[in-house]
């Protein structure tokens, strides 16, 4: 009572907008009674109503279940759910959930989130629906008349692209090569690489006979290597959804074996792809997916299946 009493003292002195009570687990301890504490708190919620504060309560999760007080929940206008997983390997995941906002349409299911300087970032699950825009369905050239001439012309914008095939057999040739032509006609593409550093990339670019580094001067071509143990879902998905809003008109992620084991688990691996793909879709991208086969000869046995996103499936 004591307590209450100093906090209602200070808050009439300073009349706060805002309000932070670290932690409820201490004002519990206090209270010394699940009657008396109850009582307290709503006492300050009906004071702290009449300041017209906004109150954060932070509150540690109950047991190893992760119930949360009940008589909080009761209470409060709103609940957001902070977790934080570690992997067998790599860095912690962090991820959000607001599990109740009254009287407020908010994006229900779990979002990335880091701890960086400056503070949170937090990356929204993507919702493909939410981000229609009109388009045509024109082929673009890969440069190679032969290549073209197998894809009915060349492939279409809007569509997905499965590359697939064992080690050394050119898959990620082939996406710089669309990625090099597409640089060329003055159009800008997105190279998201797993398996390789962006030195070997570009190495072997320049072997190959591609202007990749001149194409990553100008900005044309923006090649991002990926550490699979340190890149949360969440936080890849809003890097293409910022490159695209920044009018880029190809996706290359290669590989998806990488992808995959950048994933928390196997099982999201399916859904957010299908996000992330009818979203480049649906903003006339073209995407290219490569995908390594297990083993180096006469295995045709592939890690995950993916055909059913593409549109088109390559394989060499």
């Amino acid at each position: 009572t004591k307590v209450s009493q100093l906090l209602l003292d200070e808050v009439r002195k300073a009349q706060p907008a805002r309000i932070a009570f670290d932690s409820l687990s201490e004002f519990r301890l206090m209270a010394e009674t699940a009657l008396r504490y109850r009582r307290q708190l709503l006492t300050l919620k009906q004071q702290f109503a009449k300041f017209k504060s906004t109150v954060l309560l932070l509150d540690d999760k109950m047991n190893k279940a992760g119930v949360i007080d009940p008589h909080v929940l009761s209470l409060t206008h709103g609940v957001i759910d902070m977790e934080q997983l570690s992997p067998d390997y790599g860095t912690s995941r962090r991820r959000v959930r607001v599990s109740k906002l009254r009287a407020v349409k908010f994006r229900e299911g779990y979002h990335d989130y880091i701890i960086a300087t400056g503070g949170l970032r937090v990356f929204p699950r993507m919702i493909a629906a939410e981000h229609r825009n009109g388009f045509r369905h024109v082929p673009v050239s890969s440069g190679i008349k032969e290549l073209d001439a197998l894809c009915g012309g060349g492939l279409d914008r809007g569509t997905t692209t499965l590359i697939l095939g064992q080690a050394g057999t050119g898959k990620s040739t082939l996406a710089l090569q669309y990625a090099v032509q597409m640089a060329d006609q003055g159009e800008r593409s997105m190279i998201f690489t797993f398996d390789e550093t962006r030195s070997v990339m570009l190495s072997r670019a320049k072997a190959l006979g591609f202007n990749l580094e001149k194409a990553i001067e100008r900005g044309a071509i923006t090649v991002q290597q990926v550490d699979p143990a340190e890149l949360s879902p969440g936080e890849f998905a809003i890097r293409i959804l910022r490159g695209v809003e920044a009018g880029c008109q190809l996706v290359a992620i290669d590989s998806l074996n990488g992808y995959l084991n950048a994933m928390p688990g196997e099982k999201y691996l399916n859904n957010q792809l299908h996000e992330l793909s009818s979203y480049l879709n649906q903003q006339g991208v073209i995407t290219l997916l490569v995908l390594a086969q297990h083993g180096l000869i006469a295995v045709v046995e592939a890690p995950v299946d993916v055909s059913y996103l593409s549109d088109t499936v390559v394989s060499l």
